[in-house]
């Protein structure tokens, strides 16, 4: 399969005509917040607009699954992006849930056949979520809305190539 090219649209342009909905997972609410911070404004950079970009708040990571599934089923929403973060505490909690997580946005995104990005942070502490959040890790919020926006690209360039 091809790559996008820059006539398929440039960084500004990409999400002109997109909509996306965040699903946000309010469990380490400050770090989930710095998540979505970056996911939102990379969607503006790219030329999304407000009226094109619905947030849905969820508990947990755990609930993500099926608030994407929502999401994902709504004619009107062409990609998600799932943020959360997971924490590693004294017991072995924090892998049944990444574990369900990821497997859950993961069948979302094949049953609906639209980009579904995984977003979840899974560190070992807060100071390692902070730290790809916004801090010397990068921001992973803009990296999940990067890969969905891309993915709708691709699937735009596949089609085209496929009717041609």
């Amino acid at each position: 399969m091809s790559r996008p090219q820059e006539s398929e649209g440039t960084v500004s342009t990409i999400a002109h005509d997109v909509r996306v909905a965040i699903v946000v997972a309010r469990y380490h609410r400050a770090i989930v917040d710095a998540l979505h911070a970056g996911a939102s404004e990379h969607f503006f950079h790219c030329g999304g607009v407000q009226c094109n970009l619905t947030v849905v708040e969820a508990p947990g990571a755990f609930e993500l699954p099926l608030l994407a599934q929502s999401c994902a089923q709504a004619k009107d929403i062409d990609a998600v992006v799932c943020l959360g973060c997971v924490l590693t505490g004294e017991t072995s909690h924090d892998r049944y849930i990444c574990d369900a997580v990821a497997h859950g946005i993961l069948k979302v995104s094949l049953a609906s056949g639209k980009p579904v990005a995984f977003g979840v942070l899974t560190c070992q502490t807060e100071a390692q979520a902070r730290a790809r959040a916004g801090g010397d890790h990068g921001n992973k919020g803009i990296e999940a809305m990067q890969a969905a926006l891309a993915s709708l690209q691709s699937i735009k360039v596949f089609k085209r190539n496929q009717e041609s």
